[in-house]
């Protein structure tokens, strides 16, 4: 079989177009550790330390969606264990707090929540329990799968379980608990059969950093080998050692013909960037002053949404319960900057997209109804026929003339291409090479408002240094675990 036809062969389900179609998405850090300022707790908190005093959920879902986000997801526990809701699986929960004299229900109200803003849930459980006295058994999968029952029967449609795989059992003197990930599924799938099983699952994978920098090629046709979940949870757990193989989540690329062609098994594996609002995961009074700037988040947003990648953008409550005033007007700033730079669409007088037969390159073009400042042009595929397009570029029409305005290399679910405003008559879209004939859903130019994009100075550079810094921060983690064992 003919290398590119192997690859187009893969395809997503069903579950994995609707998640990449959401494109953004909140995170809500908030637990027991939101009162104690730590990012990691021990378990050992009382939960008697959990009591917000204005703990308001349609504050939290009124900010997130102000800024444009589909869906949120709630760290439900936290490796402390703490859980948040009325579980019967352990009394280290809300039960156990004095909030709403221990009958409060923080995914139940959120659960509700979402549904009046129109918003789809997901959770967080933490695989790792620091104070269940069960880690380390052979008994904790069984209690983790019925925390996991608990909260995928009770609260309604998921839309994504997020797990991180965490494994600290070192920490607290424990044995090393082996995570049945399988089993984990196969509930998941039987009690949710819509929902995306997300970071250490099979459905979305993590970008490989928590920066939100992204890959100039962000590929979804992948080597089967990246939904390892144990090499996704070493690689994102700070007390480990990033991927072991050659291909990793961290590399420059991951699906290129040259990667795919060496490898077996292939997947539909999407990447998902996870990024906070402020340094920390959780709530911080500190970092009050370190909020992300509308002008920053909005970068995020176009490298990440609009570079076939979904955004995860946490933004946790404080210890009221809410969110932090600075936090919601960024998040409404940034739904504004969003509406504005996307509210007019440029009029065209066919806005029709042709069906292609295999060719060395592939033309579509959009005349304008009279000529109009533009400055940017979103182009999705129609992924149900898988990946295809590897490098294009667009051109200014003016006057009988071309000018090109800009050029990349994949576009796969969304690709937004921003150029200076330019004054046209169209706009037409050169596909250079693509594995086979492509399938576009879409493809519109869009009027300038008048406000520049986000400026990336150096951005190289910038992925260059973030990629040294996690690897010397590894290569000090090896040391330091060396210098333990020696001693």
């Amino acid at each position: 079989m003919d290398n590119c036809a192997r690859y187009v062969e893969v395809t997503p389900t069903p579950t994995q177009i609707a998640i990449e179609k959401m494109g953004f998405y909140c995170f809500f850090h908030f637990g027991i550790n939101t009162f104690t300022d730590r990012e990691w707790g021990d378990g050992k908190d009382s939960p008697s330390l959990f009591c917000p005093s204005d703990l308001d959920t349609d504050d939290w879902c009124r900010a997130v969606a102000s800024a444009g986000a589909k869906g949120v997801i709630l760290t439900a526990k936290h490796h402390d264990g703490f859980c948040l809701w009325q579980t019967d699986t352990t009394d280290y929960s809300v039960c156990s707090s004095p909030w709403k004299d221990g009958k409060g229900d923080v995914v139940a109200m959120l659960a509700d929540s979402c549904r009046k803003f129109g918003l789809k849930m997901g959770v967080y459980l933490s695989p790792w329990d620091r104070n269940s006295p069960k880690y380390g058994t052979d008994g904790y999968d069984d209690f983790y799968c019925a925390q996991l029952t608990e909260l995928l029967t009770r609260y309604g449609d998921m839309f994504t379980v997020w797990l991180d795989g965490a494994c600290g059992s070192h920490l607290d003197g424990k044995p090393m608990q082996r995570y049945d990930f399988d089993r984990y599924y196969a509930l998941i799938r039987r009690l949710q059969p819509n929902c995306a099983i997300s970071n250490c699952g099979p459905d979305v994978r993590w970008v490989g950093n928590e920066a939100g920098v992204t890959r100039p090629a962000e590929w979804n046709v992948v080597p089967a080998a990246l939904a390892d979940p144990y090499k996704v949870a070493a690689a994102s757990q700070s007390e480990d050692a990033p991927f072991e193989t050659k291909l990793g989540a961290e590399d420059e690329d991951l699906g290129s013909r040259g990667v795919l062609e060496r490898c077996g098994e292939l997947i539909w594996y999407p990447a998902e960037a996870d990024v906070s609002i402020r340094p920390g995961w959780f709530f911080h009074a500190y970092q009050n002053r370190k909020v992300k700037s509308a002008e920053k988040l909005l970068s995020l947003w176009y490298k990440t949404v609009g570079g076939n990648c979904m955004l995860l953008l946490n933004v946790p409550p404080d210890r009221r319960g809410r969110i932090y005033e600075k936090d919601a007007a960024t998040l409404r700033e940034l739904g504004e900057r969003l509406k504005s730079a996307f509210a007019a669409k440029a009029e065209c007088e066919d806005e029709s997209l042709p069906s292609f037969e295999p060719a060395q390159s592939y033309a579509v073009m959009r005349k304008f109804t009279s000529p109009q400042r533009v400055d940017k042009a979103v182009v999705a595929e129609d992924i149900r026929f898988s990946q295809r397009v590897e490098k294009f570029a667009l051109y200014a029409l003016s006057g009988g003339k071309e000018s090109k305005v800009y050029e990349g290399t994949t576009i796969g679910h969304l690709k937004v291409a921003l150029f200076e405003p330019t004054l046209c008559d169209g706009l037409k879209l050169e596909i250079e090479s693509s594995r086979l004939e492509p399938h576009l859903e879409r493809f519109d130019a869009y009027l300038t408002d008048g406000k520049p994009h986000p400026k990336e100075r150096f951005a190289a550079l910038k992925r260059w240094v973030t990629r040294f810094n996690y690897k010397m921060y590894v290569f000090k983690q090896e040391l330091a675990k060396k210098r333990v064992k020696k001693s």
